[in-house]
């Protein structure tokens, strides 16, 4: 005998934490990697919806929930060609929650002459450009997702990652783990190519020696245990990380109070590829020996 599907009507509020509905809305720049997120999210079991009118969202939580099943984990994925797109993604993720569902906003980023550039290596105009230049119609998206951008739980810049580095950002997020635990990425970076635009800690750690200046380290990185051992050798160095992995666990029950599931902790020095990457594996360690969800990326190493 089949389950029979609920029904709903006016009004009618759903339960998708009893059923384990996940919920994922995925907008953000044209040329940002929206294409790879939905495929890497198909990867961990979402049923992805590409390029759903932004109208239909309610119908189609209502419908996944109905279905049961590996519809229960979906995917909808916006952009400005959706048939009805409007700027108020906000209110279409508050009536979501209003009928009971909890879902996670995505915003792909990227810089605008990175997007520039991949846009001209396809020979494809910008959806919004028109009569213009491709940075016409680039400004014109941002301005059109400004609103949504702020509300989104996660931004994933994909200015500097390639697909691969995207596909395996979106499966640490979206993957095995429980979906509601704070999950914390700590990033290396180099400052010399720019502050990560979506961390919400900076760290800097050029408080340290450089192991840039000693030759026999300085065609090493952060991973290896010369360099390792140097950098967290120096006067200050466990301090440091202890008193930011503190900090982090002392402050992680509250945003997951407050529902958020997501924090990333940039640690910089100068070139993303000794010092930082050291403290940030260091920080790794320490945050996951409190049995908080932390992972280590490195965004700079191998640029130099």
């Amino acid at each position: 005998m089949t389950e029979a599907m609920p029904e709903f009507g006016p009004g009618d509020v759903v339960d998708p934490d009893e059923a384990g509905t996940d919920l994922v809305v995925v907008t953000g720049l044209s040329g940002g990697g929206r294409s790879t997120v939905a495929r890497a999210l198909e990867n961990v079991g979402f049923y992805v919806v590409d390029n759903l009118p932004q109208a239909l969202m309610l119908e189609m939580a209502e419908l996944a929930f109905a279905a049961g099943g590996a519809a229960r984990r979906t995917a909808m994925v916006l952009d400005v060609r959706s048939r009805a797109f409007s700027t108020d993604l906000a209110g279409a993720v508050r009536e979501l929650k209003e009928r009971g569902f909890s879902p996670r906003v995505v915003f792909v980023d990227a810089d605008d002459e990175v997007l520039i550039r991949r846009f001209e290596s396809v020979r494809r105009s910008h959806p919004l450009q028109g009569d213009g230049r491709l940075a016409d119609g680039i400004a014109a998206e941002r301005k059109l997702l400004e609103e949504a951008r702020e509300q989104a739980d996660v931004i994933i810049d994909t200015s500097h990652l390639n697909v691969n580095q995207l596909r395996r950002r979106v499966e640490e997020l979206f993957g095995g783990e429980d979906a509601r635990k704070l999950r914390i990425t700590v990033l290396s970076f180099g400052f010399k190519y720019g502050l990560p635009p979506d961390a919400d800690y900076v760290l800097d750690a050029r408080f340290l020696p450089n192991p840039f200046w000693v030759p026999e380290l300085r065609e090493h990185t952060g991973l290896e245990e010369g360099v390792s051992s140097y950098v967290l050798g120096q006067e200050g160095a466990t301090d440091f990380v202890a008193t930011y992995a503190g900090l982090i666990a002392a402050t992680a029950p509250g945003f997951e109070r407050e529902g958020k599931r997501y924090l990333t902790v940039a640690i910089g020095c100068t070139g993303g590829k000794h010092r930082s990457v050291a403290i940030t594996e260091e920080l790794t360690s320490r945050l996951s020996a409190m049995r908080l969800s932390a992972h280590a990326s490195h965004r700079d190493l191998g640029r130099e």
